[in-house]
């Protein structure tokens, strides 16, 4: 007879096996919602906005001493009396590793938002996958996707996702795979204890990825619109808490939360990386410009969504 720890083991896992199926039924739709997000930030990524290897065509520029005469443009150089050099936009691929945090708190959803913090974190991820795809980069997943450059990128990563059904990924990700002069976007509430998450950073510093973080937040974590007696439960822990007046922890909530922020944003930024918020009252679109304007080097784009009234 099964006792009664293992009897608790077992609904965990058939729990945890039902979310997943139901997460896999979701992401054909979230990929089309995520392909048709992507498009309306960009149709294709094609370089980097600095001189180097590539394709296509940058500028005209004065021949130096010293070049080869292998780069100099003689039909151009023909019109008059200098010697011009074709530079060409820098378009080396480079990794591009991504991660969705899948625990149990990021199912939570309020009346404010248009959608739940996992669908916002997948479509992220497939978004940016469709745009850096395009763009020919190597597109990674820990554990579950060497990095490789294919046009199909968002499809490959949603159908891994789709048979992915072992587990909620709650742990972070693995980082064994993962190198220096990578990127890494890792989309999560960032909810856990402050301590692992400084510890997980610590880790990503010692493998070398740049790392961008996506806070996804829900309006109701963000603003905390309760009142009166309010009950709050941890999805992670299934622990309770009872507030007789839940608008007097409204200052001390959101301080909280803003130093909280203040933490991870600040130790982001000394690893090279970025932290963005996205909150999910908000356009997806709008996290998407962002990302694309860090990765890019395109300072315009991350000002426009910096902005004021935009997501704090």
């Amino acid at each position: 007879m099964a006792t009664i720890g293992q009897r608790i083991e077992r609904a965990g896992q058939a729990h945890t096996l039902q979310r997943a199926r139901h997460r896999a039924s979701l992401v054909p739709d979230l990929l089309v919602d995520a392909r048709r997000i992507a498009n309306t930030v960009m149709a294709g990524w094609h370089g980097r906005r600095k001189r180097g290897i590539g394709e296509t065509f940058w500028q005209y520029r004065p021949y130096q001493p010293g070049e080869t005469l292998a780069r100099i443009d003689w039909r151009r150089s023909a019109r008059d009396d200098h010697t011009y050099v074709r530079d060409l936009e820098w378009e080396a691929a480079h990794t591009v590793w991504l991660w969705v945090d899948l625990s149990p708190s990021m199912l939570f959803k309020s009346k404010g938002a248009r959608t739940s913090k996992e669908e916002r974190a997948l479509i992220v991820a497939i978004a940016m996958a469709d745009l850096l795809s395009a763009a020919g980069e190597r597109i990674g997943y820990p554990g579950l996707l060497r990095p490789r450059a294919a046009r199909n990128g968002a499809e490959r990563l949603a159908t891994a996702l789709m048979g992915d059904l072992g587990h909620e990924h709650g742990d972070w990700p693995p980082l064994s795979m993962v190198r220096r002069h990578s990127e890494m976007l890792i989309v999560s509430d960032f909810l856990r204890p402050i301590e692992e998450c400084e510890a997980f950073l610590n880790d990503v510093a010692q493998h070398g990825p740049r790392p961008h973080l996506v806070e996804v937040a829900d309006p109701a974590e963000e603003d905390f619109p309760y009142r009166g007696r309010t009950e709050f439960l941890d999805p992670e822990t299934g622990e309770r808490v009872t507030s007789g007046r839940a608008q007097d922890w409204h200052e001390e909530y959101r301080a909280l939360r803003s130093a909280r922020r203040a933490t991870l944003r600040q130790r982001t930024h000394m690893l090279g990386g970025s932290y963005t918020v996205s909150r999910t009252d908000q356009l997806a679109s709008e996290t998407l410009v962002r990302l694309h304007g860090l990765l890019t080097g395109n300072p315009e784009e991350v000002a426009t969504v910096d902005a004021p009234g935009a997501s704090p």
